[in-house]
């Protein structure tokens, strides 16, 4: 099963500008899920950016939160464009379920020389993506170079684009990678389900029996319906909680019952 695994998730890594037969040489679908892998555990340096509006950003301004990170070029006219739609839709279901503040989200263009904030926001337009919560920002190639090294990202330059690993990167409060996720149209769960235990162990509940509580009964009762598509409320765990309370409370009184007047007499 392993296996079957391991062969499905390389037949999503390897994206290309434009369709073509020829295989770059330099890119081994393997090592880059092996690198991609190697890259779980690492926090991410404090590096800069400039967003779509001309704006400063920093990577460590989203210390406190859950953070996507999507790299993209803007010139791809096939599976980035595709890749981001998915996402928007993705964060979107994400957000209905987990908090629409709970996370963040920025994507990232890796050609230095195309990928200006005005190429940023003309692609985030052609792709539907707004609202807050979302970045598209701009970088150094020395930026990008060490950024990539970080996420454990693989891209080679073609003479008619790039070839890269498809990967989403969920990085964790404290800066650490987290988990990735491989794929053009990835299941929903791929992404939503790392993000439900970041989001719903909070630093802020720890010690707090109520809080720590909530965020235990959304974490597991925040589920995903096939049927749907979409997060949902299982209100099936209170059922059985009370039915299990109603129970144990209808035998505590029996035997109470039985007790007492055996005390009594």
């Amino acid at each position: 099963m392993r296996r079957i695994v391991t062969a499905l998730l390389i037949v999503f890594l390897t994206s290309h500008a434009v369709a073509a037969t020829d295989v770059n040489d330099r890119y081994d679908p393997d090592n880059a899920l092996q690198i991609s892998q190697g890259a779980v555990g690492t926090t991410i340096g404090n590096y800069q950016f400039i967003d779509r509006l001309n704006r400063n950003v920093s990577l460590h301004e989203y210390a406190g939160k859950p953070l996507v990170i999507s790299m993209i070029f803007t010139s791809c006219h096939h599976v980035c464009p595709m890749t981001t739609k998915h996402l928007y839709k993705a964060v979107q279901a994400a957000r209905e379920a987990l908090g629409y503040d709970s996370f963040e989200v920025v994507t990232i263009g890796f050609d230095t020389a195309i990928d200006t904030p005005l190429a940023m926001a003309a692609f985030a337009r052609e792709q539907g993506v707004n609202g807050d919560g979302w970045r598209f920002l701009s970088g150094s190639e020395e930026t990008i170079q060490a950024l990539s090294a970080d996420l454990g990202f693989i891209y080679f330059s073609t003479p008619r684009g790039f070839d890269h690993i498809n990967q989403v990167t969920i990085i964790d409060r404290d800066g650490k990678v987290y988990n990735q996720v491989y794929g053009v149209n990835f299941e929903l769960p791929w992404l939503v389900e790392p993000l439900k235990q970041l989001v719903f162990n909070r630093p802020e509940s720890a010690g707090h029996i109520v809080a720590s509580l909530v965020d235990r009964v959304r974490l597991f009762c925040t589920v995903y319906n096939p049927a749907s598509g979409r997060y949902e409320i299982d209100n099936s765990l209170f059922i059985q909680i009370a039915i299990g309370f109603i129970i144990v409370l209808s035998i505590a009184i029996y035997l109470w019952r039985g007790f007492r007047p055996a005390r009594e007499s």
